[in-house]
């Protein structure tokens, strides 16, 4: 398993934008969720690495508890011909099905180099970029949502497209690689090749339609453009203001709920006006009403 020799990740993520997508991807995997200040949370992790579930250990400090150090190391032994691993002073089963991720809501941590050296660290911080990516879907979806749709469909048609060309290209070589003498010689592996070779041509003439469309769509979702990067400024604006006092702080879920907020009133409230003017004010608005008086 060539996971196992992966560093455990521990992902810097002051925007919960990691553990949103660890919740989603294990949903269906039985992933517990565990604080180094529950009571019971040693109980927990060992569990978890007896029956090989998931397990997110959320909201760590600069230094973390000294008895995962075998878990970040891997640390595992033969005991009675089973797995085993050391934790503390006691010895459990290890399954190698379990996987381990950490994350920190510190900004700009300062991990010591022997914790570094144990775990790998990825940082999950949003982009103004991407953050502005985010807010474009948002919009979009809520003021054209069969167009947010229609570009949804498009991206999954797209990389079943290119799975499809990938296992066409595998079954290509797998023929000529097994083929034995002259290969135009060899009728059901010329037949094989001729079958791909009509496949991949639909493939492609699939994917150049695809790509098409989704150009139009993209052109139609710019209209929407600036008033996702204007509120991805301000989300930056205001989350600097934690640098002049830190009861100025602002997750981005309670951002993205006040934009979504923003964008429904705009239309409640304002429906004669034009839908560029209408977001803004109504942001800015909202913006001040949520922040600054509370």
């Amino acid at each position: 398993n060539f996971s196992y020799y992966i560093s455990r990740p521990l992902m810097i993520d002051p925007q919960g934008q990691a553990n949103k997508w660890i919740k989603n991807s294990e949903k269906e995997n039985q992933l517990s969720v565990i604080k180094l200040s529950d009571s019971d949370y040693i109980r927990t992790l060992e569990n978890c690495i007896q029956f090989g579930t998931p397990l997110l250990l959320e909201n760590v400090g600069e230094e973390l508890d000294p008895s995962l150090e075998p878990l970040l190391l891997r640390q595992t032994f033969k005991q009675g011909g089973l797995d085993c691993i050391r934790l503390g002073e006691v010895i459990i089963e290890y399954s190698f099905d379990f996987k381990f991720y950490i994350t920190t809501k510190l900004r700009n941590p300062h991990y010591m180099p022997e914790l570094a050296t144990k775990v790998s660290l990825l940082n999950f911080m949003i982009t103004p970029e991407g953050l502005e990516d985010q807010l474009l879907g948002i919009v979009v979806a809520k003021e054209r949502p069969e167009l947010e749709e229609e570009r949804n469909a498009l991206i999954l048609q797209s990389a079943a497209n290119k799975k499809q060309l990938n296992d066409i290209e595998t079954k290509i070589l797998e023929t000529l690689s097994s083929s034995e003498g002259n290969i135009l010689e060899d009728e059901s592996a010329i037949k094989v090749l001729d079958s791909a070779k009509m496949m991949s041509n639909e493939i492609t003439k699939k994917q150049q339609i695809a790509e098409k469309t989704e150009l139009k769509i993209a052109e139609s979702r710019e209209g929407y453009r600036p008033i996702a990067k204007h509120s991805s400024v301000l989300f930056f604006s205001i989350a600097d203001l934690a640098n002049i006092d830190p009861m100025y702080q602002y997750s981005l879920i309670w951002f993205v709920n006040l934009y979504i907020n923003s964008i429904h009133d705009s239309i409640a409230d304002l429906a004669n006006i034009d839908p560029m003017y209408q977001y803004s004010l109504i942001w800015f608005v909202n913006l001040y009403i949520n922040s600054i008086h509370d």
